[in-house]
């Protein structure tokens, strides 16, 4: 590091510090045999949402909820809305108003992934999905991950991203310090990406030096023979996506009544009844046991995966997205116009 005598900038700086409260020792011996017994990681991909950073923040940056989809533009008109929605609910006079609305006119008009508003910096943020494996085999939940034991599908699934702070330098423990040192040169190499994805990737080890972990989140996946297909979307708890791998087997598609000349429904959304009953009876006995993270019904193999997401910090905080990082439209008008006044325009 004969770049930065003396003090390492914050980018660069891994924090491990030992904690000797019980529960911390315990979260600690979890994840040092997690982490033996799931040696290799898999990377599914990029995922994008947004950060802010407010006066005085800098370098550290905050989330404003779950990074959750697959496309850059997906997360410029979730900003989008939310700008539009500061304008419309929280701005105090037409200066701070007239603000916001700058900013989402420009993501109404431009692939943008930083814009400035009322004095906040908002960025489209970037982070790779990965999960542990191990003799063929993705990591489960740990026993000391976040859970509740609810089989209500009501029951709320609060994001444990949402607020997070994003801080290179905060302190960590040991285990989550050598997982951070084990990610700094985590790249796409594999054959099945393409030529500028992997130059990308491997651009950003020098661009964005430094990595910081989210929150894990946990997933359905369908082990396959020699891959595994997701069944379910993110969830802040092993046992929201329980609740949802419940619900993935039991959902029907509501009776439509007959109608003349209604066209016969395709296949794949008849029920066959058979079948509907196998999963109707694999779900209450899958319900019947505390925590399960396995289900085999005919044949087809689910599990609950413990899913991480590693985001990249340089000198300027958190990643962008890259060249490679494909979208499928663009920018667009996502609410009505609005004046400096509050006043919504509906229609043409």
């Amino acid at each position: 590091m004969d770049d930065h005598a003396g003090k390492s900038p914050h980018h660069l700086t891994i924090n491990v510090t030992r904690r000797d409260d019980p529960v911390s020792e315990v979260t600690e011996a979890d994840a040092f045999a997690s982490v033996r017994k799931y040696p290799n990681i898999v990377v599914r991909g990029p995922l994008f949402g947004i950060a802010e950073q407010r006066r005085g923040d800098r370098p550290r940056w905050r989330m404003l909820g779950e990074p959750d989809t697959g496309f850059p533009q997906m997360a410029r008109d979730e900003l989008n809305s939310h700008l539009w929605f500061k304008a419309k609910d929280e701005a105090e006079d037409r200066a701070e108003r007239r603000s916001l609305l700058d900013a989402v006119a420009r993501l109404e008009t431009e692939p943008v992934n930083e814009v400035r508003a009322a004095g906040v910096r908002y960025r489209i943020v970037r982070a790779d999905e990965f999960a542990r494996i191990g003799d063929g085999r993705l990591e489960p939940p740990r026993a000391t991950d976040p859970d509740e034991d609810s089989w209500d599908p009501a029951t709320p699934d609060p994001s444990r991203t949402e607020g997070f702070v994003i801080d290179h330098a905060a302190a960590v423990g040991l285990t989550e310090g050598i997982d951070r040192v084990g990610l700094l040169q985590l790249s796409y190499t594999a054959d099945r990406f393409p030529a500028d994805v992997r130059a990308d990737s491997q651009r950003a080890l020098t661009t964005h030096p430094g990595v910081v972990l989210l929150p894990p989140t946990f997933r359905v996946v369908e082990r396959k023979e020699l891959s595994w297909t997701m069944v379910t979307g993110q969830h802040s708890t092993p046992q929201g996506a329980r609740r949802a791998l419940v619900q993935h087997l039991t959902m029907r598609m509501p009776e439509l009544p007959d109608l003349p000349d209604m066209p016969e429904l395709p296949e794949w959304m008849k029920v066959d009844e058979k079948e509907a009953a196998v999963n109707e009876r694999a779900a209450k006995k899958f319900t019947a046991r505390r925590r399960p993270n396995e289900l085999v019904v005919r044949g087809r193999r689910y599990d609950v995966v413990r899913v991480e997401r590693v985001m990249r910090i340089g000198p300027d905080g958190p990643e962008k997205p890259r060249p490679s990082d494909v979208d499928e439209y663009g920018p667009s008008q996502i609410r009505p116009s609005m004046d400096e006044d509050g006043n919504v325009t509906y229609g043409s």
